[in-house]
């Protein structure tokens, strides 16, 4: 039989759940408000203690309720706080079943994509697949199997909040840790991201693929092109975490693509610049200026990219003379359209000049004593420097340096072969 003091529990909790079924909305979240301010950081057993053994008959009724109105938004920022009591409580391990038995993981990816929805009701959804997902590699499953990914990536490029693109970026990288049989899936995605327009996300998305990177082992070929094409942001911290996957990838099979597609990038497309230039010049209102300006951007940090890797790797410089780095990089040295490319370009040329003598032979004899020794003299200022006929001298070189290279120690030169462009 049970004590007094236990039929006393008992009938309060009876008379809480009764009190709930027959509360207005209104009513419920008064009642919430009370349960979140009382029971924050409770463990499981300290909930069961409260509810008399009985914890998992209101979060019955709080997953109902979240079921039928979640799509409203009405109240939504409470019940998701109240289930996340449950979820996060330690010893709770039958909460989160519970919650997944009724197709919780679901819910709160579908609350992640309707439009009506606040910003902080998607945040607190998100706090709660983390919980779902920290629980263990099975959950890790379902919420992948259950097209998680694509409605977690989507959200984070679509989403205005920084603080709310930084919880999902944590999503995403408990997703790709511990999950060998989704880690791809997730790694993709991540790399789906690096086109969209919201800086923060490229941002973070670039920091995740670094760790992502790692654990897969291998690299997706479509990583090249999304890498590079983030090199034309205006966001500086967005360039710098470019520039570190780039550091990163050139230890994969995709180091040839990579170092390949940098070089081509010092040398944009003249053709579609002057035509993208020119619609812009017929029609001002048209604003076309951005795109070239981009792709100036993106040359700039190409040039200075490149600078890094050669500073960091003999032989990746070594392969980059190869590609025709050299004349790539004095290419950008007279564009005359874009100072930080010019200077970019320089700075790292100076590293190549330095470092190879066959270099510096052929930079020499294309440039002139005259302009040589300026650019020698100060390489970060020269651009402030040139008359026309020197810029014009930079942009129409035919710099090529063929076959197997000297060693930075001067061992001598290979002969020059014929110009190609």
């Amino acid at each position: 039989m049970t004590s007094t003091k236990e039929q006393a529990a008992i009938s309060r909790l009876m008379g809480f759940l009764q009190e709930w079924d027959n509360a207005s909305k209104a009513a419920r979240s008064h009642m919430l408000d009370n349960f979140i301010k009382a029971n924050q950081g409770k463990t499981g057993p300290e909930l069961e203690l409260e509810f008399s053994q009985g914890a998992s008959l209101f979060l019955a009724r709080l997953t109902s309720w979240l079921r039928l109105t979640y799509m409203y938004g009405m109240y939504l920022d409470q019940q998701l706080k109240s289930i996340g009591i449950f979820l996060s409580a330690a010893s709770s391990h039958r909460y989160l079943i519970e919650f997944l038995e009724v197709g919780g993981v679901l819910t709160l990816l579908e609350i992640l994509g309707l439009n009506q929805l606040k910003e902080e009701d998607k945040r607190e959804s998100i706090k709660l697949l983390q919980l779902v997902a920290n629980a263990g590699r099975k959950y890790k499953e379902l919420i992948c199997e259950s097209y998680g990914v694509r409605s977690i990536a989507e959200f984070l490029a679509n989403s205005k909040s920084e603080e709310t693109q930084e919880q999902v970026q944590i999503l995403l990288d408990s997703l790709g840790h511990g999950n060998p049989k989704y880690q791809n899936q997730v790694y993709k995605g991540l790399i789906a991201l690096l086109p969209c327009t919201s800086p923060k996300a490229q941002q973070l998305s670039l920091q995740t693929l670094r760790t992502v990177q790692a654990i897969v082992g291998s690299a997706h070929p479509s990583i090249v092109d999304a890498v590079l094409g983030v090199l034309s942001s205006m966001h500086l911290e967005v360039q710098y975490e470019a520039i570190q996957l780039v550091k990163d990838l050139t230890a994969y099979e995709v180091r040839p693509a990579l170092l390949k597609g940098l070089v081509e990038l010092l040398k944009p497309p003249g053709k579609e610049t002057a035509r993208v230039k020119g619609k812009a010049l017929e029609d001002p209102a048209t604003l076309h200026l951005p795109e070239p300006l981009s792709v100036y951007v993106q040359q700039a940090a190409a040039a200075k990219t490149i600078g890094i890797l050669a500073q960091e790797s003999t032989k990746l410089a070594e392969e980059m003379i190869q590609l025709r780095v050299v004349h790539g990089l004095m290419c950008a040295m007279g564009n005359q359209d874009h100072t930080t490319c010019q200077r970019q370009a320089s700075i790292s040329l100076e590293y190549f000049v330095r470092t190879f003598p066959i270099v510096e032979e052929h930079v020499r004899k294309a440039t002139g004593e005259t302009l040589f020794q300026l650019f020698m003299r100060d390489a970060k200022t020269l651009y402030m420097n040139m008359d026309a006929v020197q810029v014009d001298i930079l942009a129409s070189n035919k710099v090529n340096i063929p076959g197997s290279l000297a060693s930075p120690e001067g061992m001598p030169p290979m002969e020059e072969e014929g110009s190609t462009e």
